[in-house]
């Protein structure tokens, strides 16, 4: 955390004050804060832009869209999956360094890369090693018999040691795959698929299989240049009775990774509760905060404003009780889940001051492309992923068509091109509650408080410090109208949302709103 300290002070700092002489807009551009602090976009590829007319976004057309991304105001791109695999997701990889040809080649990537890197804009690529694709040549191998020299990069096990596991029915909170051993049909040996037979796991105890995908990371990072990855599948390199062993392979592997890139930003998917995530922070400086987004939808639900507040605020000081040393990154939704209007019951209230806690709360938020323009979707997982909607069908000539949308049409969601134009759009509020992030130190790298005053159920309060600004910060999730008092000291209004009056010494919050502060 050496390099943020020089900075100001991260979230992880909880209950650290500072001096609060205000400080101009121009003097907080945070824009090279990133990873610590900056806005990351999460692309799916193949439904972003397509330029080659075969109905399936490239690389190409994520160089085109570059621009879009910097006026978003996002500081990085996270890709999903974009190596050669036989499925449409790209989760079962079959070579590692390559693209799938769908996207384009390795020569479109470095373009784009190159592209991104003029604008200030990181890339982190999706890195999947929990398991690769049963087409991948390492398991066509190991399936021609147990004498086969790659038999070992894989894990299995004879039928008679395994016949208690055959009929697994226990879902976990990742995988809703009932069976996880395989039968090769060979009459003889198992071998272990945690999510499905066609992702065949990876046998980590085998040094072999470690250093393959170490050579692997080298590769993306010096040969090609990127910036990092997004480990997929984080708690699952050994089975989840050997957790030590999980927590010292990423140790090891951020060493390897940082001896050819020094700031190197790793950050895993470890699906789970606080105290099992925690852990992962030694090997894997920035982990997911699922329990944002689970809480957030929780708290509207119950019209309980300091829900998440708090959680957030447990979350940051078990964190830091491990090591001052991470990144929480912090998601509103992701392609996993249903898309977050949806979960908001499509309320365009909801949405937009969704996203203002989440830019105004600690941490590295991810934005999932699409949720800036309200676009729709519900599982199965590929209507969660379906194309972006650039302009009216009849002039989208971009617009990939390998999936007919349910959700996200031009009769549900209104195109980029439209909403710019309309200043109360899902999209220039996105643009405005970004801006309003990454022009105030306070709210991307400063510590996180709560107050010790008492407001009404369906209020959020606290405030956010960093070296030279301290904000206030109110959301009301509720559907009526409150009065909170004015915290003392706090005259200044830095930003509003949705008609919040400030009345002497108290604030009218209209249903959905949301007001920051300042001295």
């Amino acid at each position: 955390m050496q390099n943020l300290l020089k900075l100001f002070a991260y979230c992880g700092l909880i209950g650290m004050t500072f001096g609060c002489n205000q400080v101009t807009d121009e003097q907080m551009e945070i824009k090279n804060y990133w990873p610590e602090a900056g806005v990351t976009y999460e692309i799916f590829i193949q439904s972003f832009y397509d330029t080659d007319g075969d109905g399936i976004g490239d690389l190409n057309g994520v160089t085109q869209k570059l621009d879009y991304v910097q006026e978003l105001g996002a500081n990085a791109i996270w890709f999903m999956p974009l190596m050669p695999s036989p499925s449409y997701h790209k989760y079962d990889v079959t070579d590692y360094k390559a693209i799938h040809p769908d996207y384009g080649t390795i020569g479109d990537f470095k373009r784009m890369l190159d592209e991104a890197h003029k604008r200030d804009i990181k890339v982190v690529i999706d890195m999947i090693i929990n398991h690769t694709s049963d087409e991948h040549p390492w398991f066509l191998e190991a399936k021609k018999g147990r004498d086969n020299p790659y038999r070992d990069y894989y894990v299995w096990a004879k039928y008679d040691t395994i016949q208690d596991y055959l009929d697994k029915k226990v879902v976990t909170l990742d995988s809703d795959n009932i069976r996880q051993w395989h039968d090769l049909g060979q009459g003889e040996d198992y071998y272990y698929g945690f999510f499905t037979g066609d992702m065949p796991d990876l046998n980590f105890d085998n040094p072999k299989v470690r250093e393959e995908i170490y050579e692997i990371g080298r590769y993306w990072l010096e040969e090609v240049g990127v910036d990092g990855f997004r480990l997929d599948a984080a708690k699952h390199i050994y089975p989840d009775d050997r957790a030590a062993d999980n927590h010292a392979f990423w140790e090891e592997f951020r060493a390897e990774m940082e001896k050819i890139k020094p700031d190197v930003y790793l950050v895993g998917e470890v699906y789970d509760m606080k105290e099992v995530v925690a852990p992962y922070l030694t090997g894997l400086r920035a982990l997911f905060n699922f329990d944002f987004h689970y809480t957030l939808l929780e708290a509207y639900k119950k019209q309980d404003g300091m829900l998440l507040a708090k959680k957030q605020y447990n979350i940051l000081a078990f964190y830091n009780g491990i090591t001052d040393d991470f990144i929480d990154a912090t998601i509103s939704s992701n392609h996993d889940q249903p898309r977050l209007l949806n979960e908001l019951g499509k309320s365009k209230e909801k949405l937009k001051q969704a996203i203002a806690i989440l830019m105004t709360m600690p941490g590295a938020p991810y934005i999932y492309y699409g949720e800036e323009i309200g676009m729709l979707g519900k599982k199965p997982d590929p209507n969660i992923r379906e194309p972006f909607l650039w302009d009216v069908a009849s002039v989208d000539e971009g617009r990939p068509t390998w999936i007919t949308p349910k959700f996200s049409t031009d009769r549900t969601v209104t195109p980029l091109a439209v909403q710019r134009k309309d200043a109360d759009s899902y999209f220039n509020h996105y643009k405005g509650v970004i801006k309003l992030r990454n022009s105030h130190p306070a709210l991307a790298i400063g510590s996180l408080e709560l107050p010790k005053s008492t407001y009404p159920k369906a209020v959020m309060a606290y405030c956010r410090k960093a070296e030279g600004q301290e904000l206030f910060v109110f959301h009301n999730l509720g559907n009526k109208q409150v009065e909170v008092p004015l915290p003392e000291g706090f005259g200044q209004k830095v930003y509003a949302l949705k008609g919040v009056k400030v009345q002497g010494t108290k604030i009218i919050l209209p249903a959905y709103s949301s007001i920051v502060l300042g001295k």
